[in-house]
């Protein structure tokens, strides 16, 4: 997800999107230990996006 789409969200639907994230990463990771997933990228995608949004969430939050 993109910077730009993560600054269109409001509140709400950063907090979805964030729960959403965290769960497919979960997943992955859970995935990749049972057997390598077919693209392990998609680990580091989903943990930067992850991050993206909890930044977003909190540079809010200060405001």
């Amino acid at each position: 997800m993109k910077q730009s789409d993560i600054k269109d969200l409001s509140a709400a639907e950063l907090q979805g999107k964030l729960g959403e994230l965290q769960k497919t990463y979960a997943d992955l990771k859970s995935a990749h230990a049972i057997s390598p997933i077919e693209n392990p990228l998609q680990i580091r995608t989903v943990r930067r996006s992850i991050a993206r949004v909890a930044t977003e969430l909190s540079k809010r939050e200060l405001q």
